[in-house]
């Protein structure tokens, strides 16, 4: 019998919190080590939803975000995305390029180059954890870095990758040291991508 997204949110909350507590686990323990700080992270919002309701669940589609973006290969296609509002990129890039915490003039291109590895490694840490539990080679295509909009950042796997999946995980992250670091973490599976991670993970899907 085929499963619903609702059911999966109702039945299965602890397989989703099981990926959104490793994956965000493994994003906080690379971005501390990366910039030497000790960083603790709040238990994440992890759910499966349409595609088309990521705009609602992730605030104001008129807000300015940071978007790291990129495709995903191998076992499962599709793609994914990590978004981060305007502060928290600062004090990201601020603290890896040894800024003034309050520095807050426009991106560069060496800031812009520093939010693409930054994104890449916190993209790469949750894609490592889901590649973990499910089994499944998970590889990521080189990202790029977009800062716009949140509702046209949405719009960007279908434009840039030609893939427009149904539904989408999304984990809500928070972490931080004296300031908070608050993204979210889109993965959008293609075709029976879907299906694979969720059958590796043990929620039974016809």
């Amino acid at each position: 019998m085929a499963v619903s997204i609702e059911q999966i949110n109702e039945m299965y909350p602890d397989v989703l919190r099981e990926i959104g507590n490793i994956g965000a686990g493994n994003a906080t323990t690379a971005v501390a080590n990366m910039l030497g700080l000790r960083i603790d992270m709040k238990v994440p919002n992890v759910e499966f939803i349409e595609v088309e309701k990521i705009g609602g669940v992730i605030g104001s589609e008129e807000q300015i975000v940071v978007g790291i973006m990129l495709g995903i290969e191998t076992d499962i296609e599709g793609s994914m995305m990590f978004l981060m509002d305007i502060p928290s990129a600062h004090h990201l890039v601020n603290r890896m390029m040894m800024r003034d915490p309050d520095y807050d003039a426009d991106f560069d291109e060496m800031d812009m180059s520093a939010i693409k590895e930054i994104g890449n490694i916190i993209a790469g840490s949750y894609l490592s954890a889901i590649s973990g539990l499910t089994n499944l080679t998970i590889t990521p295509t080189i990202p790029f870095v977009a800062i716009d909009m949140a509702a046209a950042i949405l719009s960007v796997p279908a434009i840039q990758f030609g893939m427009q999946g149904d539904n989408a995980l999304i984990i809500e992250t928070e972490m931080g040291d004296d300031v908070d670091i608050n993204g979210y973490f889109i993965l959008m599976p293609e075709g029976d991508s879907y299906s694979k991670i969720l059958t590796a993970l043990g929620v039974p899907i016809e």
